[in-house]
C-alpha cells in the first residue's frame, strides 16, 4: 500500500474557457481573488479593464496551468485596454462562477 492516500484525477480543461468567462461575466457571477485585488492594485489596472479583456481579449492557450493545490486549471486570456495597454488576466473557475487571479502588465 502507498501512504500517500488516493491520488486524484486531474480535472479536464475546459475547452470554451473564453466563452465561459464571458458568459459569467455578463451574468455577474465573477469575483476577485484577494490576489487579483494586490495585483491590480499594485499595478494600477481596474475592474473595468479587467472585464473589457475579457470581453475583447484572446485566449492564451499555451499559457494555461493546472494548479495541483486548488485542483483547477488557471486560463490566460489577453487583449489591449482603450488606453492601449497590453493586460494579461489569469482566470479560472469555481464550478459556474469566473475567479480573476491576476492581472500582468506586459507594458512593465
Amino acid at each position: 500500500m502507498s501512504g500517500g492516500g488516493p491520488q486524484r484525477k486531474r480535472p479536464a480543461k475546459h475547452t470554451d474557457a473564453l466563452v465561459k468567462a464571458r458568459k459569467c461575466l455578463k451574468s455577474g457571477r465573477y469575483y476577485d481573488t484577494r490576489h487579483a485585488v494586490d495585483q491590480k492594485n499594485a499595478r494600477a489596472i481596474s475592474l473595468l479593464e479587467v472585464q473589457m479583456i475579457i470581453e475583447t481579449g484572446f485566449w492564451e492557450k499555451r499559457k494555461d496551468e493546472y494548479k495541483p493545490e486548488y485542483e483547477a486549471w488557471s486560463y490566460s486570456i489577453r487583449g489591449k485596454t482603450i488606453d492601449n495597454r497590453d493586460l494579461r488576466i489569469i482566470i479560472s473557475f469555481d464550478k459556474e462562477v469566473l475567479l480573476f487571479i491576476t492581472a500582468i502588465d506586459k507594458d512593465n
